[in-house]
This record gives C-alpha cells, sequence and structure tokens, in this order.
C-alpha cells in the first residue's frame, strides 16, 4: 500500500522549519483552546515557530493524524522530531524539559537572553 501523497507535503513542512506546529487557526489567531495553549507555551518560551492551518485543508487535516500516528491537533515538531500534542507540550513547559529539548535541538530561546 502506498502512502498518501499528503505525506510529502508533511516531510517537507518539517524539513523547512525548525520549530513546526500544526494547529486549528494561525498563531495569531488560534481557532481552538488547545492550538491557542501551545502557541502560548512557544511565546512565553520566545520560540520563532512556524504554524500550519490544518482547518483551511481536510486532506492535510487527516494526514497529519496519521503521519505521526497522533489522533489530536495540534501537534508540535521540534528539528524534525514528533514531540507531541498540548498535554505534553504544556507538561513538558512546567517541568523544563521543552527549554532543554529546544537547546539540545539547537533552537534559539528568547527568554534565554
Amino acid at each position: 500500500m502506498s502512502e498518501p501523497q499528503v505525506f510529502d507535503r508533511i516531510r517537507d513542512e518539517i524539513a523547512k522549519n525548525d520549530v513546526l506546529l500544526f494547529m486549528k487557526g494561525t498563531p495569531v489567531f488560534p481557532q481552538c483552546g488547545f492550538s491557542a495553549a501551545v502557541v502560548e507555551v512557544l511565546s512565553d518560551l520566545g520560540v520563532k515557530f512556524h504554524g500550519v492551518n490544518i482547518l483551511v485543508d481536510p486532506e492535510l487535516r487527516q494526514g497529519v493524524k496519521e503521519f505521526s500516528q497522533w489522533p489530536t491537533i495540534p501537534q508540535l515538531y521540534v528539528k524534525g522530531e514528533f514531540v507531541g500534542g498540548c498535554d505534553i507540550v504544556r507538561e513538558m513547559h512546567e517541568t523544563g524539559e521543552l527549554q532543554q529539548l529546544m537547546k539540545e535541538k539547537g533552537v534559539t530561546l528568547a527568554t534565554a537572553a
């Protein structure tokens, strides 16, 4: 069985962006509470990230879930690695793991100034 074509688009987005968030809405205008929470965490860390609005493309919306084997949106990728959804990102932020991951991956944090 061949994989969905949308996987190529997903891989391309992941490859092009050090920190990528597949989300409902946009970073400026999140359209669900979970997406808004992850945007808030990333903004709090001072991380530059790229948001992809899955609401405008049903194929992408389904493809993202199949690609990561993760059933929910938002989904955060850092340097090509799937980190997780809202709960995981929030938990990692609270424990300091997310900052650590960003540093290990070489992602610049504005708050580290």
